[in-house]
């Protein structure tokens, strides 16, 4: 009867066109809707097009809660299953009343036990709505769960915290405007479900990196309760952010799903093709991997991608283990079939694309590895950093050389700096807060006697784990919190700034909250550090107002940029390579001059300044509030002063 309507249920007058693909093995399909009274009502889909199965069915409204069921070989009708392309999707699996009745070879109905895909009008009127386009260069990246941002925050009325309602409230985005960060970069809102065992310790995925839908926005951040309603109140917050002139990006997961390892539940995919969906390989750590060279699964990870861009107007992607997606029988590869597919996609190859640049497997770190015009989270950014200020072994080489850009990582493959997304802490780790707080993790709460998490933080403490009232210990750590911050901001490459840095927002400790629903992951606004906010604030502007800042392309020579030791001489190989020296000065050169001063030794260091009027910018040394008149700076230890040349502002410490 024709081609096949495109996958998923689409409204239509009279009706809906319904579509799903399945595998060779599959004799029989059924869409499964149920009423007001939870009913299930069974309509053959009668039919088939290759491997995809479709019906028009009259008087299918939109609201109805459905899902399939499909016979055949290696294939049990007893499992209902959620709609690959379903734009909505409502409840949970029921881990515990189920008791494994979701297991493909298990004979009993699954249907009371796992969520119902919702047929949904994409109809929204989104005149006036125009993405904000920031070039990457003016890009300043704010990293966000949609529940932690506002189930604190008190201007946010108390129905719409932790929504997307709530995030797009006039408060939380004059907020981010005030900040000055250009784009939200939001943790999955892709649909989820909890890994059973976090069920039976009465903890939840947060983080929400355990997708079940990719086209569906979850109803957990619905202020609406869900029904649908998600689709129309996501859309209304993607338009609201556009109009305050900010970005919206999205974390998203197609490395793995909900469907756990080989003998995990038949939630959808496993249900519809079980052999062919994953690769025998985990190369995720979460007991499956999507197989992109399976053209069903490549197929819909494009349609999900495309669908949020061009129904749901997001601004590009964070990938979470790319490598995963880009990995052939030999390994990660530049030329897989993903990357070739999104390079020449007119619509894909236009937005902002992040690659998480490594997974767990076999040749899986792979920094520095994406094509242009791919950016990459940068850990080795992160680390140098971490290790500079806690003054662990670093070269001062190393130092600058991520402070400029990293071109030895990204240089030889033609990008630009901004390929480089520099972060300091993100929300797979210590807080900025917890990395000058705590040695050690503290994941107790987590519910595995703390053996989750990375151990390899490269925090200090200081000198006390965990608060305190010393007085000097105290200071100790607010410099270092500034220190971490303004390096990142003073960096050239695309700076990401973790949600409630800022305000010093504290997870006590804990380095893998991704199960914390709880005050350890929401932000708590009533204790935030207002004086670092406005030191952020203060950044950001900085960053937005000196161009050297922001460059497009590398630094180069001395027209470019200088770099110079505390004695005011250029740098030596000898003082590059060595891996105990300290202080270090770069002036960014250019109509109107910025020059970096950073100690970050144990004492008070001497900076020689290069000949010039310079007038203090900011500076992390609570002591410094005026330039001297004659001789050298002195900067307390572990501290950064930034001054401006002519043609700069006026002098404004903080």
């Amino acid at each position: 009867m024709g081609i096949a309507p495109p996958l998923g249920v689409r409204v239509h007058k009279g009706g809906c066109t319904v579509s799903v693909m399945v595998s060779d093995t599959v004799t029989s399909a059924w869409l499964c809707h149920f009423d007001a009274d939870a009913n299930e009502h069974r309509t053959p889909l009668t039919n088939r097009n290759g491997n995809i199965y479709w019906e028009f069915v009259p008087d299918l409204a939109v609201g109805t809660r459905y899902g399939f069921r499909v016979e055949g070989t290696g294939h049990n009708i007893e499992k209902l299953l959620v709609d690959t392309y379903a734009r909505a999707i409502d409840g949970n699996v029921d881990w515990a009343g189920a008791e494994g009745a979701m297991a493909i070879d298990d004979p009993r109905d699954s249907a009371p036990f796992v969520p119902r895909s919702v047929v949904v009008d994409n109809t929204f009127d989104w005149s006036g709505d125009a993405p904000a386009l920031t070039p990457w260069t003016e890009s300043v990246i704010y990293e966000v769960h949609v529940k932690n941002a506002t189930q604190l925050h008190p201007d946010v009325p108390e129905a719409l915290r932790g929504t997307f309602a709530g995030l797009a409230h006039p408060s939380f985005i004059s907020y981010l405007v005030d900040l000055g960060v250009t784009a939200v970069e939001l943790l999955p809102v892709h649909q989820h479900t909890d890994e059973e065992r976090l069920a039976a310790l009465g903890l939840t995925n947060q983080w929400g990196y355990n997708t079940l839908g990719f086209f569906a926005p979850d109803h957990r951040y619905s202020a609406s309760g869900g029904g649908g309603n998600q689709v129309s109140e996501f859309k209304g917050m993607v338009k609201l952010l556009h109009g305050a002139g900010l970005e919206v990006l999205l974390d998203v997961v197609y490395n793995h799903t909900a469907e756990a390892g080989p003998t995990g539940p038949a939630l959808s995919m496993r249900g519809f093709d079980s052999t062919r969906w994953y690769r025998e390989e985990d190369v995720t750590g979460c007991g499956n991997t999507m197989d992109l060279q399976f053209p069903p699964a490549l197929r819909l990870v494009l349609d999900s991608l495309r669908y949020w861009v061009q129904e749901m107007h997001v601004d590009g992607f964070r990938f979470d283990l790319a490598p995963a997606l880009c990995r052939d029988p030999d390994g990660y590869n530049q030329r897989s079939a993903f990357l070739m597919a999104v390079s020449q996609d007119p619509v894909l190859s236009q937005v902002k694309l992040i690659a998480e640049p490594w997974d767990v497997g076999l040749g899986g770190y792979q920094l520095g590895a994406f094509p242009a015009p791919w950016a990459e989270w940068n850990d080795r950014f992160r680390d140098t950093i971490r290790d500079h200020w806690r003054n662990a072994t670093r070269s001062l080489g190393e130092v600058a050389e991520r402070i400029a850009g990293s071109r030895d990582v990204f240089g030889g493959s033609h990008r630009q700096p901004w390929a480089s997304v520099n972060f300091v802490a993100a929300h797979d780790g210590m807080t900025i807060n917890d990395l000058v707080t705590y040695n050690d993790k503290h994941n107790e709460a987590n519910g595995e006697e703390n053996r989750d998490g990375t151990g390899d933080n490269r925090s200090w403490n200081c000198g006390v784990e965990g608060p305190t009232d010393d007085p000097d210990i105290n200071a100790l750590r607010d410099r270092q919190r500034r220190n971490l911050l303004a390096t990142l901001l003073l960096s050239q490459g695309t700076p990401m700034l973790l949600a409630g840095d800022e305000v010093a927002h504290s997870q006590q400790g804990n380095n893998n909250a991704y199960c914390q629903d709880s005050e350890i992951s929401w932000i708590n606004w009533a204790e935030a550090d207002t004086a670092l906010l406005d030191f952020t604030r203060r950044l950001i502007a900085l960053r937005r107002t000196h161009s050297g800042l922001r460059r497009n392309t590398w630094l180069a020579d001395e027209t470019d940029a200088a770099w110079f030791s505390p004695a005011g001489a250029a740098m030596t190989i000898e003082e590059w390579n060595n891996p105990h020296g300290s202080g270090l000065q770069l002036l960014l050169t250019g109509d109107h001059p910025l020059l970096i001063c950073m100690n970050d030794d144990i004492e008070a260091l001497e900076f020689v300044l290069p000949e010039g009027e310079w007038f203090l910018e900011l500076s992390t040394d609570p002591l410094l509030t005026a330039l001297p008149s004659t001789g050298p700076l002195t900067l307390v230890s572990r501290s950064i002063a930034v001054l401006g040349g002519p043609g700069g502002g006026t002098d404004h410490a903080l």
